[in-house]
């Protein structure tokens, strides 16, 4: 094992260590493989704290500045590709801060003046997920936005409604994707809630007990556009909740588009024949050249276990943690970069697949909801609407039901002898009553499937996008 006295100039810890660590050890410790993802977060809340260093007189204005200018050097060289640094960093602030020094000199080791690693990486983690919480947002809006737009070209197309996966009752099938509509509409909320637990500045707390210096929190706080500052510095460095929050939200989303997924999926089988999967979001078999593969949500739906595993592995690494920081929550990263990247591509992928990537098939869901005897329920309205107790005409239908199966006919080819063999109340009007168009339009209580119903729906959803606002 070496016995060399580590260098101030690659390592980031004093010089009470006598040997350096073993190379492996080194690339286990080492973030620097993913924690790049920061680096212009990095940055932008070193130049903040350099800011405030100034700003307080703990620095001069002109060594402030020297900071500032040099850290947008560095970001510069980044995204030129001429910044990249390897495990000897150990992890992106300490990478930054040495490009830093190389490039200013001995002001450089000034920027870490009053503060740790720990409120660092926390400010640094905040700013990325509020930031990708807005994004996410706003892929949130384009799918339902195209939604909306498929669901508006079918407020009069009918597709069988399912309960218990069996056919139940028919509905429009505008009133079917308005669902998803209002589950991303949640999944928007959801997120904005917990943006408003991420949009607060750890950045002060030191490494847990804050620090002798007169920094100025609420000036970084203000800089860097947080609502609020942590209030004790022990919760500040070691707060992960919001973390968990937002896989938990994440995992929301996912669960959504899982289960549309599913649909699709179901959809697009033979058995089904909804809808058509067109080339540009479908691949075929190496031996079957006849199949049509749904491979976008099948991915979705594979890609939900990941979140969700996300989740749980966070709330496991947060169960036991004393106060304050510990190294375990270096492990917090992998899963939230994983999971954001995760359910952006799925929600991309999702909405290019809703816009352009299948297409409904009226035809086939007219045939299928005169197909069944999912207008059960509305044989029994009629009835009730006559004056016969509803609980006696729902077990009338029930044997109206089993003598058509028993004679292989559906409802609507029953003759008005048999009807009238069945109760006396049944009229000619029955054939309309429980005709599927009819059936869907008189449901037109608020939130029904009926058409009146759902053309106000569309209405109140475009109004509801075109009204809200990032991040709330």
């Amino acid at each position: 094992m070496s016995t060399s006295k580590p260098s101030s100039s690659s390592q980031t810890w004093s010089q009470r260590f006598e040997s350096a660590l073993h190379p492996a050890i080194a690339q286990f410790n080492a973030s620097i493989g993913f924690d790049i993802e920061l680096i212009e977060y990095d940055i932008t809340g070193s130049q903040a704290h350099a800011r405030m260093l100034a700003h307080t007189g703990i620095i001069s204005a002109d060594e402030g500045e020297q900071l500032v200018k040099g850290l947008e050097q560095v970001r510069q060289e980044y995204r030129a590709g001429a910044f990249t640094p390897g495990v000897e960093s150990e992890d992106v602030h300490f990478a930054v801060e040495r490009r830093l020094t190389e490039l200013v000199g001995d002001v450089g080791k000034k920027l870490h003046t009053a503060r740790s690693r720990n409120d660092q990486v926390g400010t640094d983690t905040r700013l990325y997920l509020r930031d990708h919480i807005q994004q996410i947002q706003a892929r949130l809006r384009t799918f339902q936005q195209v939604l909306l737009t498929q669901a508006e070209q079918h407020v009069e197309t009918l597709i069988p409604g399912y309960t218990h996966l069996q056919r139940a009752q028919p509905l429009s099938l505008a009133h079917h994707l308005l669902a998803y509509v209002d589950m991303a509409q949640r999944d928007w909320e959801r997120l904005g809630d917990v943006f408003k637990r991420v949009n607060i500045s750890p950045l002060g707390c030191g490494a847990l007990a804050g620090t002798t210096f007169p920094i100025d929190r609420h000036y970084t706080a203000q800089l860097l556009g947080f609502e609020q500052v942590y209030s004790n510095s022990l919760d500040g460095v070691s707060d992960r909740d919001f973390a968990i929050e937002f896989l938990a939200a994440a995992s929301v989303i996912m669960v959504h588009l899982s289960r549309l997924s599913e649909e699709i999926i179901l959809w697009a089988s033979e058995e089904f024949r909804f809808i058509q999967l067109r080339d540009s979001c479908s691949t075929g078999s190496s031996i079957m050249p006849q199949k049509k593969n749904p491979d976008v949500p099948e991915l979705v739906r594979g890609k939900t276990g990941r979140v969700f595993g996300h989740l749980q592995g966070m709330l496991v690494l947060m169960k036991g943690l004393p106060l304050a920081y510990n190294k375990d929550l270096q492990e917090d990263k992998e899963a939230l970069f994983d999971a954001v990247r995760t359910v952006e591509s799925c929600l991309e992928a999702m909405t290019i697949l809703m816009e352009e990537g299948l297409e409904f098939q009226p035809m086939r869901l007219t045939q299928a909801v005169a197909e069944d005897f999912s207008n059960a329920t509305d044989v029994a309205d009629y009835l009730a609407a006559k004056g016969v107790p509803f609980r006696e005409a729902y077990n009338l239908v029930g044997k109206v039901v089993k003598a058509s199966l028993a004679a292989g006919k559906l409802l609507k080819d029953l003759s008005i002898d048999e009807w009238k063999a069945l109760h006396p109340a049944f009229e000619a009007d029955i054939y309309e009553a429980i005709a599927p168009q009819t059936v869907v339009a008189a449901r037109n209580s608020y939130g029904g499937t009926g058409f009146e119903q759902v053309k106000a729906a569309l209405a109140q959803a475009r109004s509801r996008l075109a009204s809200e606002k990032l991040g709330s």
